[in-house]
């Protein structure tokens, strides 16, 4: 690609850059899907073996973060499949690894599709826009708009009625 740097992670200090930069983005998507920190743990492990090992080149840094995004989607799916043969632990047993003021949501977030929640934590969370998040998530615009529209108005209406 004339005139465009694209970025070849191979050198140990790019990747550690890379891992310094992301890791806690990565655990905060693995575990919105899978709601235990070892789970979670486990898969910025894989994502970041994973991009060691395959040698992609990025356009960007933005091209980095939403491969990464990807990877961990995929893998978090991928170890759902597998997570029904498991038992699962109650949430109020699990430490939540999320800041105090983000505690508070994090039960009402549940309650909330999958879907929307991860679309609810890119837009708000990590700053994407709608055109990029449907990027992520190989989706239309106007179905993530959607989504975030009904997220929105249902989250809002579990949070009055928790406050009622």
């Amino acid at each position: 690609m004339k005139g465009v740097k694209m970025l070849n992670i191979q050198k140990e200090q790019q990747y550690s850059k890379i891992v310094e930069k992301y890791s806690d983005m990565i655990f905060r998507i693995a575990y919105q899907y899978l709601f235990n920190n070892y789970d979670a743990e486990d898969i910025v492990q894989e994502v970041f073996v994973k991009l060691l090992t395959k040698k992609v080149i990025f356009k960007d840094e933005e091209h980095v973060k939403s491969w990464l995004i990807r990877v961990t989607i995929n893998h978090c799916l991928d170890y759902k499949k597998t997570l029904a043969k498991r038992s699962v632990v109650p949430i109020e047993n699990m430490e939540i690894p999320f800041e105090q003021k983000e505690e508070g949501i994090l039960e009402e977030l549940q309650l909330l599709k999958e879907d929307e929640r991860n679309i609810l934590y890119l837009y708000y969370y990590e700053g994407y826009k709608i055109k990029e998040i449907a990027k992520i998530l190989k989706q239309k615009q106007n179905t993530i708009n959607s989504k975030l529209t009904r997220a929105r108005k249902k989250l809002k209406e579990i949070m009055e009625v928790k406050n009622e």
